[in-house]
């Protein structure tokens, strides 16, 4: 088993609709179908990571309040 990652990504819409969070959905499905339960595990937590880099570097470059 794993991570097909040759299932092309998704066309999302500049306005960001229900449509599109479908599409993204569907993508993730396709690719983490025939993945182990670690595998997918492992694919979602590094996603995690880079999201809490840049949570973190929003956090950091904004300024404190008292």
């Amino acid at each position: 088993m794993m991570i097909n990652y040759n299932i092309p990504k998704p066309k999302i819409s500049p306005d960001f609709t229900i449509e599109d969070i479908h599409k993204i959905r569907e993508w993730h499905y396709e690719m983490l179908k025939d993945a182990t339960v670690e595998e997918q595990t492992a694919f979602y937590h590094e996603g995690a990571k880079i999201v809490q880099k840049d949570i973190d570097a929003i956090r950091a470059a904004q300024p404190r309040s008292a």
